[in-house]
C-alpha cells in the first residue's frame, strides 16, 4: 500500500479546488499544468515523469497501488468526482507538467514521417490522430492553426496513453510549420477530397520523409495550404461515400507511408 498524505482532501480543499481549474483551458494554460484520469494515463505520466501530485479515493489507491508513487492525497467520493470530467470517476487523478516540444527541436533529429493537423477542433479526433501517429512510427505530430488543447480530457482518453510516447507540438502558424517542414527536408502531402494524386499512385514517392497534412472533413484544408504542398492527394473510394472522418483519411495515408519506408529500410 502506498504513503498516503494524512488528511482526507475534501472539494473544498485549496489543493483540489486549484487542481479542478485544470479542467479549463485558460487554467491549464496559466499553470502549464494538466490532469491525467484512471490507471492507464497516470501510469504513463508517470513512466514520463511529469506527475506532481496524485489524487485517489481510498478504494482507488488500494486497486491501482502498482501504478503509484507516494506521497498521495487521499480524497472524498466528491472530491473525485469534482476532479474527474468523465461519467463514471476512477477516482484517480494527477496533475501532470505539459510537455512544451518545439517543432525546431523536433525537426533536428532527421524525421521520416511527421504528422500536421490543421484546425482540428474535435478532441476525440486530435486524440485519435495522436494516437495513430505514435501507432506508425512518426517522430511528431503538429497541432497547427486553431487546433485543440491537446491536454483536453477527451482528447487524453482518445490519445490512449500515446501522448506521452511522441511530441506533440502546438504551433498556430500552419503555413509557417508546412515552410519548416519543407526546410528541414521533407515533402509534404496535403490530403483533399478533389486531389489531383491519388494515394495509390505509383509515382508518389512515399518512401521520402513526409510531413502529412490533414484538416477536418466538414471543410479540409485552407486553401491555400493545400496549394502549397508538393502534392495534393486524394484516397480512391470506389463506393458512394462522398469523404472520410479525418482519423479514417489519416490512418490509411500513414499506414501508406510507414508501409513505404520501411520498406526503403529494408526493415
Amino acid at each position: 500500500m502506498p504513503d498516503f498524505a494524512s488528511q482526507v482532501l475534501t472539494e473544498r480543499s485549496a489543493k483540489v479546488v486549484a487542481a479542478v481549474k485544470l479542467h479549463r483551458h485558460v487554467g491549464r494554460r496559466r499553470s502549464g499544468l494538466f490532469l491525467a484520469e484512471g490507471p492507464n494515463l497516470v501510469a504513463a505520466a508517470f513512466g514520463r515523469g511529469l506527475v506532481r501530485e496524485v489524487f485517489a479515493t481510498e478504494d482507488a489507491a488500494q486497486r491501482y497501488a502498482s501504478v503509484l508513487v507516494p506521497p498521495i492525497h487521499l480524497v472524498t467520493d466528491r472530491a473525485a468526482k469534482a476532479l474527474s470530467d468523465t461519467v463514471t470517476p476512477s477516482g484517480l487523478v494527477a496533475v501532470c507538467d505539459m510537455p512544451t516540444p518545439r517543432l525546431d527541436e523536433e525537426l533536428t533529429g532527421s524525421p521520416r514521417l511527421i504528422v500536421v493537423a490543421v484546425d482540428i477542433g474535435e478532441p476525440g479526433n486530435a486524440g485519435t490522430l495522436i494516437r495513430l501517429a505514435d501507432a506508425m512510427g512518426a517522430s511528431a505530430v503538429v497541432l497547427a492553426g486553431h487546433s485543440v488543447d491537446p491536454y483536453n480530457g477527451k482528447c487524453l482518453r482518445a490519445s490512449t496513453g500515446s501522448i506521452f510516447n511522441i511530441p506533440v507540438v502546438i504551433e498556430p502558424d500552419a503555413a509557417g510549420a508546412a515552410a519548416q517542414l519543407r526546410t528541414a527536408g521533407l515533402q509534404v502531402l496535403a490530403t483533399t477530397v478533389d486531389g489531383e494524386t491519388p494515394l495509390d499512385d505509383p509515382d508518389l514517392p512515399l518512401g521520402r520523409p513526409t510531413a502529412w497534412l490533414f484538416g477536418p472533413e466538414a471543410h479540409g484544408l485552407p486553401a491555400d495550404l493545400a496549394a502549397s504542398a508538393d502534392h495534393r492527394v486524394r484516397i480512391p473510394m470506389a463506393g458512394r461515400a462522398e469523404s472520410l472522418n479525418v482519423a479514417a483519411a489519416a490512418a490509411i495515408c500513414l499506414y501508406q507511408s510507414a508501409r513505404e519506408l520501411r520498406l526503403q529500410s529494408g526493415a
